[in-house]
């Protein structure tokens, strides 16, 4: 007879999720167990396996769900009111938010992508490829001489990536510059380059 979900399923799963990140972030995607795991998320591996089968299943889970959630908050600020410039700012703002207590969870899909299987790599990949369309449609609506063939709405577009991406490297909450005013930053520094590219 199959096993039945508990009610708490979802929950259950975001906190071992949330756990497993932050044991994953600090020892390394080789050097952490699923006893490290387990332990840190206060449940049994026995309950940790019924959950996720092993490892793999387990880093799959965080980046999928970590970028699942990026993309839905991205695709909440959509506004046909909102010009291309105060767009661009919403999602910028929006991705930065999005970033506030996920640094594990950001640390994990940088390092344990390599090692998904091609399966795993082409769902992650693909999640990826559509929220980088979002940034470059709207930054192509803002600068329409930025465009594929003259090759430089995807430079364009990762740079922007590059600010928000690596922020956690040193951005610190307590510090001079707020979540909100560093986002309003880095839209002013792309929206003034990229309306200067012709």
């Amino acid at each position: 007879m199959a096993r039945t979900r508990a009610a708490d399923f979802k929950d259950k799963q975001r906190a071992i999720l949330t756990c497993a990140a932050a044991v994953l972030a600090e020892q390394g995607m080789d050097k952490a167990s699923m006893a490290q795991i387990a332990a840190h998320a206060q449940v049994s591996k026995s309950l940790l396996y019924h959950y996720y089968p092993g490892k793999d299943a387990l880093i799959f889970a965080i980046i999928r769900s970590h970028l699942r959630t990026l993309e839905a908050a991205i695709l909440a600020t959509e506004n046909p009111a909102l010009a291309p410039p105060e767009q661009l700012r919403a999602m910028v703002h929006v991705v930065l938010e999005t970033y506030r207590n996920a640094d594990c969870e950001h640390k994990v899909q940088l390092g344990g992508t390599p090692g998904l299987s091609a399966e795993q790599r082409a769902e992650i990949h693909a999640i990826e490829r559509r929220i980088v369309r979002k940034f470059a449609g709207v930054l192509q609506k803002i600068n329409p001489a930025l465009d594929d063939r003259g090759a430089r709405l995807m430079p364009a577009t990762m740079s922007l990536f590059g600010m928000m991406n690596w922020v956690y490297m040193w951005f610190r909450e307590e510090g001079p510059i707020s979540r909100a005013d560093y986002a309003d930053l880095a839209t002013d520094l792309v929206l003034g380059g990229v309306r200067g590219l012709s």
